[in-house]
């Protein structure tokens, strides 16, 4: 029991941690792999314990309408979108929803974001600008608020506010989207991020921009772009360090890598309890086995086996205990990844390394904790093992 769960934890944090990679994987594609995010602060873990002197970047100043108008104008940059993620109430007619997620896009969002949208259309940088009260639904939100009926031109109240319903937007959901709650299962709406400002009190302290840059364009020439134009309009002498942030889709993969790597090491902790205990386990069968089989120990002995035979014999059984057990913990690993990709965009699989890791680590454990019953049996004397009873 002790390997099936060992191995079962192993199996599960591999299977996870390979679903979430190829899912980042799949949004770095969507988005554009040499796309990028100018944030007010970094992305860290740990180190920061909210105070101004070990979060110095909590004094950055907040990103600008007026910033990411000059950006756009950089030869070099194809689009770049603000956004605001945050929750609203909406209303329609008798139907509530206390707590939807919505995204203020500038009207570039298309150009950064996978998804399409249909029926209806995007809205327009006009009505961004003059801050005109529509929004896109997803079509969750539409299933919960409209059914079956066209929802175009149709109102509902965010916030208290009427909101004139344009489109319907379809997207796949990676591992990004749902874990700020932006997966398609979730009811959510595409404001104008100018509207947002001025009806949804929106904190400005927490806009970031997508930067997409032109095609054939090399990702680090537009980042450097992008950061002598802030610098610049930010009037940073040189020398003095960016009070903004570029974060590219590696650099958060690899907090995410840091992050999983540590939860995969509590795992793998976990899995060694595991499989300690169920190489105690082993040692204890194993005794008793060969407690109960000493005359026929004896009898093989008798007719010729050899210690080193007896040693194998009780070596190989060992291993094939743990080795079931370790079958057991696969098959359960294998339906929880199974389960988590039937039932979230997270596309969970058992890689094959896994597999084999833990299918090694149990037949090892076998042979070292059977060992000892193993050696015992093969010093038994022949004559002593066929007198007992």
């Amino acid at each position: 029991m002790g390997v099936a769960v060992g191995v079962f934890v192993v199996v599960a944090m591999a299977a996870a941690t390979h679903g979430i990679k190829m899912s980042f994987k799949e949004d770095v594609d969507a988005f554009g792999a040499t796309s990028f995010q100018v944030r007010r602060r970094g992305i860290q873990l740990g180190g920061c314990d909210g105070s101004d002197e070990s979060c110095p970047e909590r004094r950055n100043p907040p990103l600008t309408a007026e910033e990411a108008k000059m950006l756009r104008r950089l030869p070099s940059v194809r689009a770049v979108t603000e956004i605001w993620i945050s929750q609203v109430g909406v209303r329609y007619k008798d139907k509530s929803l206390a707590s939807v997620g919505y995204d203020a896009f500038s009207a570039e969002w298309i150009e950064t974001d996978a998804g399409d949208i249909d029926p209806g259309r995007n809205f327009s940088q006009k009505e961004n600008e003059n801050a005109e009260q529509v929004m896109i639904i997803n079509d969750s939100l539409k299933s919960q608020l409209f059914g079956d009926s066209d929802p175009i031109g149709k109102q509902a109240l965010v916030d208290g506010k009427a909101f004139t319903v344009i489109g319907v937007y379809h997207t796949k959901g990676g591992f990004l989207k749902t874990m700020d709650g932006r997966g398609p299962d979730k009811p959510r709406a595409i404001i104008p991020m100018m509207t947002a400002k001025r009806h949804l009190s929106l904190w400005t302290r927490g806009i970031i921009f997508m930067v997409k840059p032109r095609d054939g364009a090399v990702q680090t020439d537009v980042m450097d772009d992008v950061t002598a134009a802030l610098r610049s309009r930010r009037a940073l002498k040189p020398g003095a360090p960016n009070n903004f942030a570029l974060v590219t889709q590696e650099r958060m993969m690899a907090v995410f890598d840091q992050l999983f790597g540590a939860i995969f090491m509590v795992g793998l902790a976990l899995s060694a309890v595991g499989l300690l205990v169920g190489g105690v386990g082993v040692v204890a069968i194993m005794m008793i086995s060969v407690t109960e089989r000493t005359r026929e120990i004896g009898v093989r002995k008798a007719l010729g086996a050899t210690r080193a035979t007896i040693l194998w014999q009780f070596l190989v059984e060992a291993a094939t205990l743990t080795s079931i057990g370790a079958a057991i913990g696969l098959v359960i690993g294998t339906l929880i990844a199974w389960g988590v990709r039937a039932n979230t965009p997270v596309p969970a699989a058992v890689p094959g390394e896994a597999v084999v890791l833990s299918l090694v680590g149990a037949a090892l454990t076998g042979v070292i904790f059977g060992m000892l019953p193993a050696v015992k049996a093969s010093r038994l004397d022949p004559v002593e093992a066929l007198r007992y009873e």
